[in-house]
């Protein structure tokens, strides 16, 4: 079993704060191994008739596993999985009990409840550069490769059958469960078309014809595959509408396996390295900041900013993305600096083995690697 330790620390703090945390992340993404790992846990798949004729009697059940830890993974497999979530946080606080599911916890109609005040939620994200430690030190270029869902990431060669798989049990097991969508060949079609296009401008009618729908289903289809961590909208960061971009957002698939495996790549060229890149930067992002409130920015002239950071106080963090420090050109920063003059600027490049500060006239940029993200807490933002 590899022990993610970094994840099982930030649950055991979690704790600390709420008795009942919300595990989510995409399927195989590695909860349950997450979750069997937790010290002195009871585990109980609710995938299960068994376990959930032992969990239709919510209290009862509570009051055997009083003052313990609890997983009730695939939690949403209960008919009525927020009442049990919500007895256990209010009349059995002793007992710690993290819940799995796939989806964010208001994604599905099974949950009448969305345990507001009562619960603390923690994304599980594909694998991180610490993940990469965990599991014996892999390499960046295989973690974009075979991306990052811990039994891709450990084979020992990508295989198209895995991803197609996947995508099959995505359909049966999440989409129609949660949400029972009907035509399957178009909400496969626009998986793939936006997996083929991702990190690009997301344009609704790019998607209504090939898929065969309408603009309000590409809409409905893009909602479901961010509620289930498939898809990340990255919407424009913006407080001058007259010059800049404020409405088309971007849209990243949420592995760079499954965005290789759609595009054809069997290997990595060097012009592949630097989208992928950009990918890996969002997906450190997500797992340390835990928020999807994370923007781009451009101008109407086309400059743009990979991603921005909005923070309450100190003013936006720019980020800009580049596999080589030597790539970088502040042109764009320091246009975005001269309406923005207040944050950090950072350039986050795979070469970077210790941070450093540059300035480019007025600007300062802070050059760091992969490892430095941390630093950005969601108390700075």
């Amino acid at each position: 079993m590899r022990h993610r330790a970094h994840w099982v620390e930030r649950i055991l703090g979690l704790f600390e704060s709420r008795s009942v945390v919300w595990l989510s992340g995409v399927r195989r993404a590695g909860k349950t191994v997450l979750c069997r790992s937790l010290p002195d846990a009871e585990y109980f798949d609710c995938e299960l008739p068994r376990t959930r004729r032992v969990l239709a009697d919510p209290e009862g059940f509570l009051s055997e596993t009083s003052g313990k830890t609890i997983v009730l993974d695939e939690v949403h497999r209960l008919d009525n999985p927020s009442e049990l979530l919500k007895i256990a946080a209010d009349h059995f606080p002793a007992t710690r009990v993290v819940a799995t599911g796939s989806s964010t916890l208001s994604a599905s109609a099974r949950f009448r409840d969305t345990l507001a005040g009562r619960k603390r939620e923690l994304w599980l994200t594909p694998a991180t550069l610490a993940d990469l430690g965990a599991f014996g030190g892999l390499s960046l270029s295989r973690r974009m490769l075979h991306g990052g869902l811990p039994p891709f990431l450990l084979s020992s060669a990508p295989d198209p059958h895995d991803f197609e798989e996947w995508i099959d049990g995505y359909w049966a097991r999440d989409i129609q469960e949660l949400f029972r969508l009907e035509r399957r060949h178009s909400f496969r079609r626009f998986l793939e078309l936006l997996l083929a296009h991702s990190g690009g401008i997301f344009e609704a009618t790019r998607y209504a014809s090939p898929c065969e729908i309408s603009r309000t289903t590409v809409a409905n289809y893009l909602a479901v595959l961010e509620a289930t961590h498939v898809a990340h909208v990255v919407r424009p960061f913006s407080t001058h509408r007259p010059t800049e971009i404020v409405s088309a957002p971007k849209v990243y698939g949420f592995d760079t396996g499954f965005v290789c495996h759609q595009r054809g790549w069997e290997s990595l060229r060097p012009d592949d390295l630097g989208p992928l890149w950009e990918h890996l930067v969002l997906n450190e992002l997500h797992a340390h900041l835990q928020t999807r409130e994370i923007r781009y920015w451009r101008d109407k002239s086309g400059h743009e900013i990979d991603f921005v950071v909005p923070r309450k106080k100190g003013g936006p963090v720019a980020i800009e993305c580049k596999w080589k420090a030597s790539e970088f050109d502040p042109g764009n920063l320091k246009i975005f600096r001269a309406r923005y003059p207040e944050g950090l600027s950072l350039v986050v490049a795979s070469d970077v083995s210790a941070p450093m500060t540059r300035s480019f006239g007025p600007v300062e940029v802070r050059f760091v690697g992969l490892s430095d993200l941390p630093g950005i807490t969601p108390a700075t933002c």
